[in-house]
């Protein structure tokens, strides 16, 4: 949420909440702030940062005429916009509202212990006062006798055990999963876990790193300048570059990673939409898309990778090309991987990125399903049909991060959001939070969920069984107090025990 607004006010710049702010008034978004507002640029030219709320992970140009949404951020230049929206009908406005509503949808998950204990408990005390009173009162039977077996059979029936072992073993389940560096916020959403069906992730800095870095460097086969390498190349590339503040320019600076002296770069000229050129060491350098190496009769080579390319030409030679990419989570292959083997029937990614970047990304790590080009409404949407898919008794899990992901996150049946680096949104409607940011950690959550259920379900029947067979005996007269006793305390005691053990495993 934007905690303020520069509004341009009788030839002053005032700053004030953004639900100030009328419809046609012009404010003022320096660089590196973020856009309070929907408008109209009507001065400036920009690259906006709109991976919070589109997660498209390559920065877009913005200049006079173009529209700025609420929630993106202004990376370079200022700027100056019309507003067209209210704050309330605004962009990160809506994302807001969409999370509280989304909040409101989700279907709880019925506690065994409440919905047990509201029928077992008046039960057994019926049957108690029944077993004290009926043998007595019809049979002229002994008082002292059949009172002291009601009041063994309603010792033998009291449920502590179940009502202490259970509450601990999610306790315990969510202690074990937090050593993992997995913070789950409750023993429901811990027991949710067990039942996942589908896994929906989002792409930019769930399953990608969300920096742009140096990926490939490429070039031709048939170099026609001598002595040229690819560390040539990136010198070349890097020095073309220096002068320019967009990402992608910034990203090969980086990637080259020595001192440049601008002072030597000769004839520096910047083509919007195209790239850059340069005189450099005596040779003209040209570094660009496709269309910068056409426009100055250079043929580039075809790349498919995913990501930016950024093609080199130096004295009319082309030379290669140089690939800027939003880099995969080292383990992210591997947690989809893992997620299949331990019975996940799907997993899908759902990203505000490009065709191409997506399926480059699902394809490589082996995903069952991908959906592209997604604003955050549309998320939520397509996160509604999938899981109208899974059986009534699965679970849908969405991964996010960032704040265009706080809506998914909360309708899904399980939210799960990267803590480390995701937004605070984000981890304020998730149910789970990956501490580490390792896509993988949700395979350690998963499987402690299950070794907690499976615990669960062990005491279950562990106290249920004993707690039958001593109340027969003590019906029967066989079982007396002491055994009683023991079909109390010294059965919760063993549950407690067998609870403890998930903080081992």
């Amino acid at each position: 949420r934007p905690d303020s607004a520069n509004v341009l006010r009788n030839g002053r710049v005032l700053t004030v909440s953004p639900d100030e702010v009328k419809i046609g008034e012009r404010i003022l978004v320096k660089p590196g702030e973020k856009i309070p507002l929907d408008g109209i640029i009507v001065d400036g030219c920009s690259m906006l940062d709109t991976r919070a709320l589109t997660g498209e992970s390559v920065p877009k140009k913005a200049e006079k005429g173009d529209s700025a949404l609420s929630g993106c951020i202004n990376e370079s230049g200022a700027l100056t916009i019309e507003v067209t929206k209210k704050f309330g009908e605004s962009t990160a406005s809506k994302i807001i509202d969409l999370v509280e509503n989304a909040a409101g949808k989700k279907a709880p998950t019925e506690n065994f212990i409440t919905t047990f204990s509201r029928y077992y408990t008046p039960i057994v005390v019926v049957l108690a006062a029944l077993l004290a009173l009926t043998p007595p009162l019809l049979f002229s039977a002994s008082w002292v006798e059949w009172l002291h077996r009601g009041f063994v059979f309603l010792v033998i029936s009291c449920p502590c055990a179940l009502v202490i072992s259970i509450p601990l073993t999610f306790f315990g389940g969510i202690g074990a999963a937090s050593r993992k560096g997995v913070l789950v916020k409750g023993s429901n959403y811990l027991e949710a876990l067990d039942c996942i069906e589908t896994v929906v992730f989002d792409k930019t800095g769930t399953l990608t790193k969300g920096v742009f870095n140096v990926t490939e460097i490429s070039l031709v086969d048939d170099l026609k300048i001598k002595n040229f390498n690819k560390g040539t190349m990136l010198e070349y590339a890097a020095k073309a570059e220096c002068m320019s503040n967009h990402p992608i320019a910034r990203s090969i600076v980086s990637a080259y990673g020595k001192a440049i002296n601008e002072s030597a770069v000769k004839n520096y000229s910047e083509i919007s939409g195209h790239g850059v050129g340069a005189e450099i060491d005596g040779h003209t350098v040209l570094a660009g898309n496709e269309k910068l190496m056409i426009t100055h009769s250079v043929n580039p080579t075809k790349s498919s990778h995913f990501g930016t390319v950024v093609h080199v030409a130096v004295d009319g030679n082309y030379i290669g090309y140089i690939v800027i990419s939003d880099e995969l989570k080292a383990d992210s292959k591997e947690t989809v991987s893992k997620l299949k083997d331990i019975g996940i029937n799907k997993t899908v990614m759902l990203t505000g990125d490009g065709e191409a970047i997506a399926k480059s990304v699902a394809e490589s790590i082996n995903l069952d399903e991908y959906y592209s080009e997604l604003l955050p409404n549309q998320k939520v949407e397509m996160l509604e049909k999938l899981g109208s898919k899974k059986s009534s008794n699965g679970k849908l899990a969405f991964v996010g991060d960032g704040i265009n992901d706080a809506p998914v996150l909360a309708r899904a049946d399980v939210g799960i959001a990267m803590g480390a680096f995701g937004s605070d949104a984000a981890i304020e409607a998730a149910d789970v939070v990956l501490m580490t940011d390792e896509p993988s950690k949700l395979v350690d959550a998963i499987e402690v969920s299950r070794r907690t259920k499976r615990i669960v379900t062990q005491n279950i029947i562990i106290v249920i069984a004993i707690k039958i067979l001593f109340l027969i005996l003590g019906a029967f007269g066989v079982a007396g107090m002491w055994e009683a006793v023991f079909g109390d305390v010294g059965v919760m005691i063993i549950a407690v025990i067998n609870a403890m053990r998930i903080l081992k495993e």
